[in-house]
């Protein structure tokens, strides 16, 4: 994936977003329309990769056949409004290592405290996907990004639903190797750092925690 940002546009992503950021839609709504949404963004962020092939027999014939090449890849969730994106992309990719990062954000100072870190082994040969729902001031994505690098991650990608424009650049500039999946880019941060117009905190609609 050479480009850094990849705004996904399909018909479906748009209108799925459009019922998740209305205020009307319900926690059970909002966290099925996350687990659908989740699966068509993830079927643009695997779209690259690498493949080989393997002798099978269909009832016709003998064939060499395309399989995905090299090792499982990793699946790792921005705690805990990553999990809602985790899940959908775990059903269609069954056989993918999980690993989490678990950081808040200080409300006084929006920089992220890590709380918790357990991602798979082998990293380092993994294309591994990072998902969080908001890419906002993108401090949490920055720090999550340098914990998988320091574990040996080379090949990463971020997966979100919404991102702002400050929060694209502070990646780009802190991960410019870091391609980005998203399925918006909202207009600004407000001054309290959510994303605006977006869909309020996505943790909050996901777990009906408001």
């Amino acid at each position: 994936m050479a480009e850094h940002l990849t705004v996904v546009d399909h018909p479906l992503v748009q209108h799925k977003l459009t019922l998740m950021r209305d205020k009307g839609t319900s926690t059970a709504v909002f966290r099925q329309l996350l687990r659908e949404i989740s699966q068509l963004l993830a079927y643009e962020i695997t779209r690259a990769l690498p493949m080989t092939t393997k002798t099978i027999e269909t009832p016709m014939t003998e064939m060499d056949a395309p399989v995905l090449a090299g090792k499982k890849l990793a699946l790792v969730s921005i705690l805990r409004a990553g999990n809602g994106l985790l899940d959908g992309v775990l059903e269609l990719i069954p056989s993918a290592r999980v690993g989490f990062v678990g950081l808040y954000r200080d409300e006084e100072t929006l920089q992220p405290v890590q709380y918790y870190f357990k991602v798979p082994e082998g990293l380092d040969e993994r294309l591994v996907i990072a998902v969080d729902p908001m890419l906002a001031t993108g401090n949490s994505s920055v720090a999550a990004i340098d914990l998988l690098k320091k574990s040996g991650a080379k090949n990463i990608r971020f997966l979100c639903l919404l991102a702002a424009p400050e929060g694209v650049a502070r990646m780009k500039d802190a991960h410019p190797d870091v391609p980005i999946v998203t399925a918006a880019l909202d207009e600004k941060l407000n001054e309290i750092g959510y994303i605006v117009p977006g869909l309020g905190d996505a943790g909050d609609r996901m777990f009906g925690t408001k």
